[in-house]
């Protein structure tokens, strides 16, 4: 029997008993003329290839491995439902499919398209299956050039170049069935209180869960910590649970309680299982980034979850835990996630080790500089903020990243301020970088550059003017004209360092600024960038750029392959190094 790729819980933060994992071997077809809908393709018996999900089409691991544009695909796989499912609802979770998504269950269509590459949804399909003998189709469109679809760092052109890499198209996350009773819990938000200390639960659940009763508990290593107990009057329900144990979420530890669901409605119960981390996050401008009221300074590291078997499907979830690993290994506490919406497992590893993250989109591919296009890229951000509000690790929210002005056109504030207006609105809890490292909006909780100069002395003095309200980032040296610092933020770099150690024999290889020629000169170079930011007061946090190589982008910590290319204690020496800012 084949191994299920990918076969462990994909949501290790909402679980039940009833699952199946629906990854490995589905039948496959390109289909760039776009006509199987017409030639009703969702009713054939198989197609005309196989494919391994979760890989995207383009991995070494899918089987297919096919680098050229696709303008749509289709799947399909035969499934059968456990007999003793035959009483409940059964929900199809896609946990990523770039980028429209059409699902057919027997022939027929699910619901209307799902619209983003980035983000998880799941259908009700009871109504739709048959007693036995049950299949489903997925149709997929893909169009990175249109403008009007994020595609974080996918190549537009044939092939991959500078910061561009290999495309993805169709499923690239696990697909799974889930068992639910009609009265069940569909979500919850979590909102710590690391005063009392307490949790409050915003507890969504299904329309048929009126007049149910809620039971909610929390333990701590097997341990209880606190229960509440409510009537259900709507379909979203709150309850606080104090807890009799304060175990907080940190850097370096995350502490994690668990969490018990119990819904009962008609004699029937539904169960989920949860968790969540005790921790509150603050950011001022005289202390910077706090996490439970200490100053924290933020080491992060650019992680853009790339993986030369896979593209950006991790082959493995050790391969999630290897990377968060690797980056502590080399003093980092965190990580801004780039281009790319994480799958909650990484996020969830994240929680459990301590370590803080920027959730970030794939905004690259969209056209910033157009006010319409607010209706392309909000469905999509609203649906990572609701899947990803509750993890710990999550310490802030960066919606975009780098929107350019483009064909003349300056890049739209009007979009960018109401997607920080709307962020801020549906959580209070966490700060907001509106756009990183591009033109400040009016709306923002950070000053946010990136800075690629290679000379650790004109890097100390760019940042030297601070006190004069002054900040002359890479950005400001390009076009001052479009500089708008605001002296009541704090300052993050979210990009820096870069530093090109190539393969010589590679010429597509790049990185930045002139590649140093040894071991001795990449340190040094670390050295003199990252003691400029540990230095300055004003800073409250730095990014390096990255961990790991990305396929011609070689200027990671680590290779492609994921090997170190100098010991990681070298690395820590440099990068952990108290700054002047911290308790």
């Amino acid at each position: 029997m084949n191994k299920i790729p990918r076969n462990e819980h994909p949501r290790p933060d909402r679980k039940r008993t009833d699952w199946l994992n629906l990854n490995g071997v589905w039948d496959f077809e390109i289909d760039n003329a776009k006509v199987g809908v017409e030639k009703k393709y969702f009713l054939r018996d198989s197609l005309d290839q196989k494919i391994v999900v979760p890989f995207t089409a383009e991995s070494v691991l899918s089987g297919i491995g096919h680098t050229d544009f696709m303008n749509a695909v289709w799947y399909r796989r035969d499934i059968s439902i456990p007999a003793e499912w035959s009483d409940k609802r059964v929900i199809l979770h896609i946990d990523a499919c770039d980028y429209e998504t059409q699902l057919y269950v027997n022939g027929v269509p699910c619901s209307v398209p799902h619209k983003g590459g980035y983000t998880s949804f799941q259908y009700d399909i009871t109504d739709l299956l048959k007693p036995e003998g049950n299949y489903i189709t997925v149709y997929v469109i893909d169009d990175i050039r249109s403008g009007k679809q994020i595609s974080g760092k996918q190549s537009h052109k044939l092939n991959s170049y500078g910061c561009y890499y290999t495309r993805t198209t169709g499923i690239w996350q696990t697909v799974w069935l889930e068992a639910v009773e009609v009265a069940h819990v569909k979500s919850y938000k979590v909102f710590p209180n690391i005063s009392e200390p307490s949790v409050s639960l915003d507890v969504l659940t299904s329309e048929a869960s009126i007049g149910a009763e809620l039971v909610v508990e929390a333990f701590y290593n097997g341990k209880a910590m606190g229960k509440a107990t409510a009537t259900v009057n709507s379909h979203s329900t709150t309850v606080n649970i104090p807890l009799a144990e304060k175990h907080l979420w940190e850097c370096g530890n995350g502490r994690l309680y668990d969490l018990s669901f119990s819904l009962t409605k008609n004699g029937k119960t539904d169960i989920l299982e949860g968790y969540f981390g005790l921790r509150e996050v603050a950011l001022t401008k005289e202390k910077g980034l706090q996490i439970n009221g200490k100053t924290v300074f933020g080491r992060f590291v650019l992680d853009q979850g790339f993986y030369p078997d896979g593209i950006i499907t991790a082959p493995s979830d050790d391969a999630l835990v290897f990377d968060i690993k690797a980056a502590m290994q080399c003093g980092f506490n965190g990580a801004r996630l780039h281009q790319k919406v994480f799958e909650p497992r990484f996020l969830y590893h994240a929680d459990r080790l301590g370590y803080m993250v920027w959730a970030e989109t794939g905004n690259w591919g969209l056209d910033h500089t157009l006010e319409c296009n607010i209706y392309n890229f909000l469905p999509e951000w609203l649906e990572e903020m609701e899947r990803d509000f509750s993890h710990p690790s999550v310490i802030g929210w960066c919606p975009t990243n780098e929107t350019w002005d483009k064909f003349g056109r300056q890049q739209s504030n009007e979009l960018l301020d109401t997607v920080y207006d709307i962020t801020k609105a549906l959580d209070k809890t966490r700060p907001v970088i509106t756009s990183s490292g591009s033109y400040p909006t009016q709306r923002t909780d950070m000053h946010d550059v990136h800075d690629y100069e290679q000379d650790p002395v004109k890097f100390r003095d760019y940042y030297s003017r601070i006190p004069d309200g002054i900040v002359n980032d890479q950005l400001n040296r390009i076009n001052p004209k479009r500089q708008h610092y605001n002296p009541a933020l704090p300052i993050f770099v979210s990009e820096y360092g870069g530093i090109g150690w190539v393969d010589k024999s590679d010429n597509s290889a790049c990185g930045y600024g002139k590649s140093v020629k040894d071991e001795a000169e990449f340190f040094e170079r670390l050295k003199g960038l990252t003691d400029v930011l540990l230095d300055n007061p004003y800073i409250c946090g730095y990014c390096y750029t990255q961990l790991t190589d990305v396929e011609q982008e070689q200027n990671g910590l680590l290779t492609y392959q994921r090997k170190f290319k100098f010991a990681p204690e070298k690395y820590h020496e440099i990068l952990s190094r108290k700054s002047v800012i911290e308790d």
